[in-house]
């Protein structure tokens, strides 16, 4: 999750993030995150999609690739909530 919070500073080749220029919200590519964490695409895509699903990850299509990003409002709300309540 950390390096989707900065891309620009964990992905070395401009490709493998999203311009913010072409998509407001920017994201990272599934292959170059996959390529970074080194497991399986298969097992990132299925980490990806759980924590999709979860609300703390949101994606784009652009052309046939997906690129996702961290969905900073929940991020928040869990970070309150567990301040709150721990």
């Amino acid at each position: 999750m950390e390096w989707l919070k900065e891309p620009e500073k964990h992905f070395d080749k401009p490709s493998a993030h999203l311009s913010k220029n072409i998509n407001e919200k920017g994201g990272v590519c599934v292959g170059d995150i996959q390529e970074k964490a080194n497991p399986s695409q298969s097992t990132i895509s299925q980490y990806l999609s759980m924590m999709q699903k979860a609300g703390l990850l949101e994606s784009t299509r652009h052309g046939q690739w997906t690129y996702y990003r961290r969905n900073e409002a929940t991020i928040q709300e869990i970070t309150e909530f567990l301040k709150d309540n721990l």
